[in-house]
């Protein structure tokens, strides 16, 4: 009798520490899964007039990421050897080249091995875009733009609407200086400026955004490239008096000839030839465009973690 209970015990033992050793197996692997999930990289690149690790602009940013994400890893770019190279770099330096050093510092840096999140803040976000579309190693998952001018840029901030003619006087005096080459080597807003009066002389003499928009010469690698990404998030600031005009944030632009309608990324040349891949990222579901009723990358903490951080760089299971 009492050999037989000192088997049930030894039997019932047995049982709750195979239990228990699957139970903690169990947890273990999730732990482990989420720890290898949650810790993708993030890369960032900052807009024009700011640096890498400005504590009230960039750094806070990347604060808020590692606040949220436990053990994340955080690039944030920088051009040059210090914060005031990189803060002239934003004004001063070819865009062609930056894109080629970026892409030399993600390749180098072996923490971006196995891909990373991206996220361009104003410029940064079309850099960042030129970045997925030339350098498909280390893999880009998602491309976040806040406040990107993907289709550039024509206008003056806060120029009203009444003195349009006036202001296209003047834009036609900065189209002399933006177009001739040595001007768009080394002037940065020069190489995103895009004239809607006079089509052909952009496409002519843009040597960095008609190039990555496909308006120069079809490169189906910049297409094959693109379309390896995840997802493609756009921000758009739906009262942006920086950015003119504003729907360039979603791809959107003037109507050739003129400065006044608008039309939307899905009337485009570039979404309806899907020459970049824009139109199969909608149709599959991996084009995002959210919108913030506010001016040029004013957002609060509270909506970035909740619109980015657990959207989009949250890796979950």
């Amino acid at each position: 009798m009492i050999f037989i209970i000192i088997l049930r015990i030894h039997f019932f033992l047995n049982i709750k520490m195979k239990i228990v050793k699957n139970f903690l197996a169990l947890f273990i692997l999730i732990a482990y899964s989420e720890k290898i999930l949650a810790n993708t990289p993030v890369v960032i690149w900052h807009g024009m007039g700011d640096s890498c690790c400005n504590p009230l602009s960039i750094g806070r940013i990347k604060s808020i990421i590692e606040s949220n994400i436990t053990g994340i890893y955080v690039h944030s770019l920088r051009i040059g050897n210090n914060i005031e190279e990189d803060t002239y770099n934003g004004f001063f330096k070819n865009v062609n080249e930056q894109i080629a050093l970026v892409c030399d510092q993600l390749k180098n840096d072996t923490n971006l091995k196995n891909g990373y999140h991206a996220i361009g803040f104003s410029q940064g976000a079309q850099f960042l875009r030129a970045v997925a579309q030339r350098c498909p190693y280390p893999p880009m998952r998602n491309l976040i733009s806040i406040g990107g001018q993907h289709q550039g840029v024509y206008g003056f901030p806060r120029c009203p609407e009444s003195l349009t003619k006036i202001c296209d006087e003047i834009r036609s005096l900065l189209n002399i200086g933006a177009y001739e080459l040595f001007v768009q080597k080394i002037l940065v807003q020069a190489q995103y400026w895009h004239d809607p009066l006079n089509e052909k002389l952009y496409r002519e003499k843009s040597i960095f955004l008609a190039d990555i928009n496909q308006e120069i010469n079809f490169n189906k690698e910049y297409r094959e490239n693109l379309l390896k990404i995840k997802n493609l998030v756009l921000v758009k600031f739906d009262k942006d008096t920086m950015v003119i005009p504003r729907e360039s944030e979603w791809f959107g632009f003037y109507k050739p000839g003129q400065s006044k309608e608008i039309y939307e990324m899905e009337e485009s040349p570039l979404y309806l030839n899907d020459t970049l891949g824009l139109q199969t990222l909608d149709r599959e579901g991996r084009l995002f465009k959210l919108s913030i009723n506010s001016d040029h990358l004013k957002f609060s903490d509270e909506w970035f973690i909740e619109n980015i951080v657990d959207s989009f760089l949250r890796d979950r299971i």
